[in-house]
């Protein structure tokens, strides 16, 4: 089975300049990236697991690199 892409990202919370709160997610061999504006850490850190438990369910199904049904295209 594929491992998802998102699989082994590490996750980092890190403050902004105006005081709130970021989560930098790192891919292996890709630029990492920062998803923003979390009002506390523990915002924050709920995304991360939330983002952790969709990553591995879709990984454990299989979805993520499935194609859509061909009636089930978003146009």
């Amino acid at each position: 089975m594929k491992t998802h892409p998102h699989g082994e990202a590490t996750y980092r919370v890190v403050s902004t300049a105006s005081g709130a709160f970021a989560v930098e997610v790192t891919i292996p061999d890709t630029h990492p990236t920062t998803v923003s504006s979390f009002p506390t850490e523990q915002a924050a850190e709920a995304w991360i697991a939330r983002n952790q438990e969709r990553v591995a369910a879709e990984g454990q199904a299989g979805r993520w690199f499935q194609k859509p049904a061909k009636g089930n295209l978003r146009r």
